[in-house]
């Protein structure tokens, strides 16, 4: 058994344990996944393997920047003055990054940056110039857009990399040459270390192709920490399991206990963020005192909102028609720097796939729904007439197509004969379903498509275009643009 799940991980050490060989732990193990659940497995990994009394000397933690690669390998081969075990461990290892990573490489900078973690930041930025071969000197100034070309960084939002440049040459940080750290850390593993030296990458991301991955697999263990990260259902119940399955503990420990209002509320304000969400509850531990239960209103009187607000989130809060919500969620996305225009788009998209929605439960297709539907129901007596309406939209578009080419050959008749365009497929906005394999999005809209009347949506949808054009052509405030375009959705529309 190479790759194990955290959830597997004590198990696994207990086996070990009871395992009476001399050489019982591998020789390499990998931790990959979300960094507070690579930190805990790290902690139970390292308590199986050393002791806390035989860590002055047995353990050698390392920055998993990659010019330290090299290093680790080394002291990992190192025989050691001492008898006992050796565990040497890189922690937040960007081994596995490649230049293909570098959109994400850079969204790490400036979330560290932006969470003022300078230090942290500086890390990515010069690991990203490695792979890259460039150096700080290469991106000042106008040489930015050799970093974020093609990466959704324009050149209003590049501040930040300025000043992040500024810090690591005030800091003295150098960039490593570009060398194949991956390929030197898959020789030392395949070649083994010293008997009783072990080696722990501790890395949030790993890909599963790359060949150090699979030396790894071959050579040690793999303990898979990862948690799904989207926003399907089924990614939610999992998120929620992980935390809930950590809550009890931590709260039987302090002889506290919480209620179902105060987990939502603080869920909400951390979101899936495990570190942050567990850092705030030992927060409310502290201030309830001799209290046992911890509510709401303590939620709201010691928590500040972490969790930034996606776009969906806002869109989410026009379906529900819940205005509060989603002016929190438009100043917290504002906030971020997200373009007005982008989160004008977002509403508009919503808004005609409400439309779309509409027409659907108009049609003898859509009598297949009714309120109230459970998600099972929804996804068997539904889901197969919204395939059959968006088929029959399909048809229709072709027909006009076909009808408009016909039109076009007969005005050119006598002429020269332009050539025959390839019949394209309509876009995917077109339609109800766009990802046949994820409903949930689907049903979330539809159930809520009873928000709105068919008016109010065309009436909606001039109103959105006029916000469109003042956003383009005039100088007002963006922010307000967009409020009064939330309060008209939010509100009652006038008939």
């Amino acid at each position: 058994m190479s790759q194990i799940s955290y959830k597997a991980l004590e198990k696994y050490l207990d086996t070990i344990n009871n395992n009476r060989q001399a050489e019982r732990f591998s020789p390499v193990y990998l931790i990959s996944g979300d960094p507070w659940l690579c930190k805990n497995a790290f902690e139970l990994l390292l308590n199986a393997m050393l002791p806390e009394s035989e860590r002055t000397n047995g353990y050698e933690p390392i920055d998993g920047a990659n010019e330290k690669i090299a290093d680790a390998v080394e002291r990992v081969n190192t025989y050691s003055f001492f008898s006992g075990t050796k565990v040497v461990a890189v922690h937040d290892s960007q081994v596995f990054d490649s230049k293909q990573d570098k959109n994400k490489i850079l969204e790490k900078a400036k979330t560290a940056w932006d969470s003022n973690e300078p230090a942290k930041a500086s890390k990515y930025l010069a690991n990203l110039l490695s792979l890259l071969n460039l150096s700080f000197d290469d991106i000042r100034g106008t040489g930015q857009h050799l970093l974020t070309q093609d990466t959704g960084h324009s050149a209003s939002d590049d501040q930040w990399l300025e000043k992040l440049v500024r810090y690591c040459t005030a800091s003295g940080m150098s960039v490593s040459a570009g060398k194949d750290h991956a390929g030197i850390l898959e020789a030392a593993i395949k070649k083994g270390f010293p008997k009783g030296n072990h080696l722990v990458i501790i890395a949030e991301n790993a890909d599963k192709r790359r060949s150090l991955f699979k030396a790894i697999d071959q050579n040690g263990v793999i303990i898979d920490c990862s948690v799904p990260q989207g926003n399907r259902r089924a990614d939610k119940i999992a998120q929620e399991a992980v935390l809930n399955e950590r809550i009890k503990p931590v709260l039987e420990q302090y002889g506290k206990a919480m209620d179902k209002q105060a987990y939502n509320a603080l869920y909400d304000m951390t979101g899936f963020d495990p570190r942050t969400f567990f850092n705030n509850l030992e927060k409310l531990v502290l201030y309830i005192k001799d209290r046992e239960l911890i509510t709401v209103d303590d939620v709201h009187a010691v928590i500040k909102q972490t969790r930034k607000s996606p776009v969906f989130e806002l869109t989410g809060a026009v379906l529900d028609r819940n205005l509060d919500t989603a002016l929190d969620c438009l100043n917290s996305l504002l906030r971020d720097a997200v373009y007005p225009l982008q989160i004008l788009a977002a509403i508009i998209n919503q808004i005609r796939k409400l439309l779309l929605v509409k027409s659907f439960t108009a049609s003898q297709h859509g009598q297949s729904w009714h309120d109230g539907m459970s998600y099972s129901q929804f996804q068997s007596c539904v889901m197969p007439e919204i395939k059959k309406f968006d088929a029959a939209l399909n048809e229709h578009w072709e027909h006009w197509a076909d009808a408009l080419n016909k039109s076009g050959e007969a005005e050119t008749e006598g002429a020269v004969k332009p050539r025959v365009k390839k019949k394209s497929r309509p876009s995917a906005d077109l339609f109800v379903v766009q990802n046949p394999n994820n409903p949930y999005p689907v049903y979330q809209i539809v159930s809520k498509s009873g928000h709105y009347t068919t008016e109010e949506l065309f009436a909606i949808m001039l109103k959105l275009g006029k916000a469109d054009v003042k956003l383009k052509t005039t100088g007002q405030n963006p922010k307000l643009i967009l409020e009064e375009v939330i309060f008209e959705l939010c509100g009652k529309m006038k008939a």
